[in-house]
């Protein structure tokens, strides 16, 4: 009860979701846990699979958002084809986990049942094979591949694989009228003109949203083909930046905002020994979007009008003659910010088809992590107190608290 007192004091609770594919289902998890905890978020922002999620929960009413995540999720997340259960290493997985528990098995041949390399093996194989069947099927109610791939055609038929299934199955779980409804929740989805190359914000503030707003964000290529909306064709936001914080930089800084950021790329990583984990990492590097240094550019600026506003403080008023002065002073109203970096970190059987790997399993796991990792951050309730000693930003992040009780125990 505390916490949402404290939270209550914010002018503004914004979600930011970027885009990473398969990876989406962690960002469901954090909000299953915000929801739970009764924290009503009041703008949302979102970049590819996390324009996708920000319309699952803008588009529909309060009490039904979970319920529309997880019928989306669950539906997305069946191959396109063959049967769900067909794969042999999550079989021989489960095979032995079952044997184990049976003492004839587990204690007369404990090289096997206790192994972990073999368990951790079987389960990247599991992931990996899961992964290339996506490659060649593509998953229900989302893509699928195109039976005949055109070298010369319009944008929206350039593409490895078709989405038009996408339409039918948002229009399944998302309401346009709530979409399109600020007070509801402001809503922002970004994407990439691709006869400018510039990024475009599209916000139900100025426009009224469609499904081809939501999809347009998610239209990586080549994989997936351009949308064309207005005339114009648009792929995915993630080209130019898959970080939809960037879009705040500009927004009233007059105002205490609360930001649950939640990246699904993490910059720093191990340095690749193979060239497999090459392709991984450029992903990480690439699509992380300098997701701190967009993080330090909002900070800089916020410390940099705070500072304006201590300088004028110097000079008289009589003497504020200038037109300089009156910007200055129109700079100086800056409001507290508080963000949370909730960063998705790769499981030990992941590889650089994460992105592309939607079994129902991994799913479960990453919305699970998402969950875990921001019930983790919700106990640490001093941090969501506005700043009494002049700070006006502050940044938190789970992983780094966990690191550090790691270091100690050690």
């Amino acid at each position: 009860m505390a916490l949402l007192d404290t939270v209550k004091k914010y002018d503004s609770v914004a979600l930011l979701l970027q885009g990473g594919g398969a990876l989406g289902s962690y960002q469901a998890g954090i909000y299953e846990g915000l929801h739970n905890a009764g924290i009503k978020i009041d703008r949302i922002m979102g970049i590819s699979i996390g324009a996708i999620n920000s319309a699952l929960i803008a588009g529909n009413p309060h009490g039904k958002r979970l319920e529309a995540l997880r019928g989306f999720w669950d539906k997305i997340t069946r191959n396109n084809y063959s049967p769900k259960g067909v794969n042999p290493f999550r079989y021989t997985r489960k095979t032995l986990e079952t044997l184990d528990h049976i003492d004839l098995y587990g204690h007369a041949m404990p090289y096997i049942f206790e192994n972990d390399f073999l368990k951790q093996q079987l389960r990247v194989a599991e992931s990996s094979f899961e992964a290339f069947r996506t490659m060649l099927e593509g998953q229900r109610g989302f893509f699928k591949p195109r039976g005949f791939i055109p070298f010369d055609a319009t944008p929206n038929h350039l593409s490895y694989y078709t989405t038009d299934k996408l339409k039918e199955t948002l229009a399944e779980f998302v309401d346009l009228k709530l979409l399109n409804n600020p007070k509801n929740m402001k809503v922002s989805v970004g994407a990439v003109n691709v006869r400018t190359g510039n990024y475009t914000v599209f916000s139900n503030e100025t426009m009224e949203l469609t499904f081809d707003h939501i999809i347009a964000s998610g239209a990586l290529p080549p994989g997936f083909p351009a949308v064309e909306i207005d005339g114009d064709y648009y792929w995915d936001g993630g080209l130019v930046s898959n970080t939809p914080l960037d879009d705040l930089i500009d927004s009233p800084q007059s105002i205490n905002q609360l930001i649950f950021q939640v990246d699904l790329w993490d910059a720093r990583g191990q340095v690749p020994e193979n060239l497999i984990g090459i392709d991984e990492r450029i992903k990480d590097i690439q699509y992380s979007s300098k997701t701190r240094y967009a993080t330090t550019v909002m900070k800089k600026r916020h410390t940099f009008n705070h500072l304006v506003k201590e300088l004028l403080k110097h000079i008289p008023e009589d003497q504020r003659t200038a037109a300089c002065f009156k910007e200055a002073e129109a700079m100086t109203s800056v409001g507290f910010t508080n963000v949370f970096q909730l960063i998705y970190r790769k499981k030990a059987f992941e590889r650089g088809h994460k992105d592309y790997e939607f079994s129902s399993h991994t799913m479960y796991e990453h919305w699970n992590t998402g969950l875990d990792d921001i019930k983790a951050t919700l106990r640490q309730e001093p941090w969501f107190e506005m700043s009494t000693n002049g700070e006006i930003f502050e940044q938190h992040d789970i992983h780094k608290v966990r690191r550090y009780s790691y270091d100690n125990d050690l």
